[in-house]
């Protein structure tokens, strides 16, 4: 117990450094599958721009997600860069910049959606197409 006088420190112990998680910054796991789960138990699915594997929780199927796209922001972001010169001819063919919404191709409910907030995506295309997996609940 703290004396008179002293200050108590309150907060989040220390234990030495702690680096970035590499799993955040988009790197896929080892452990991850892509692609039809065939039977293999999913613990969770990190739904992307791609296909991917689920369990649908309406209807029990099992398999890969369809994807509709909806324009994003960063889309309509690269599509005024060259709109200076009088037309627009990026807009359509930027599917990678869109909105993705996943859908069971069994019941055809929404499942998920992964939706690009970030405008200055645009300047990056490396990451302009990111992968869906899932990981294995064994």
């Amino acid at each position: 117990m703290a004396k008179k006088g002293e200050d108590v420190a309150v907060g989040v112990p220390y234990y030495g450094y702690v680096g970035e998680n590499p799993y955040q910054a988009g790197i896929i796991p080892p452990n991850a599958f892509i692609g039809d789960p065939k039977g293999i138990p999913i613990q969770q699915t990190i739904y992307r721009d791609t296909p991917a594997p689920f369990n649908c929780v309406y209807c029990s199927h099992s398999g890969q997600t369809t994807i509709r796209s909806k324009p994003s922001l960063a889309a309509f972001v690269g599509c005024m860069m060259p709109m200076m010169l009088g037309v627009c001819f990026l807009f359509p063919s930027m599917d990678c910049l869109w909105h993705k919404y996943h859908y069971c191709p069994h019941c055809h409910e929404k499942v998920a959606d992964y939706e690009k907030t970030d405008p200055c995506i645009v300047v990056d295309p490396p990451n302009w197409t990111q992968q869906s997996f899932a990981l294995s609940a064994q």
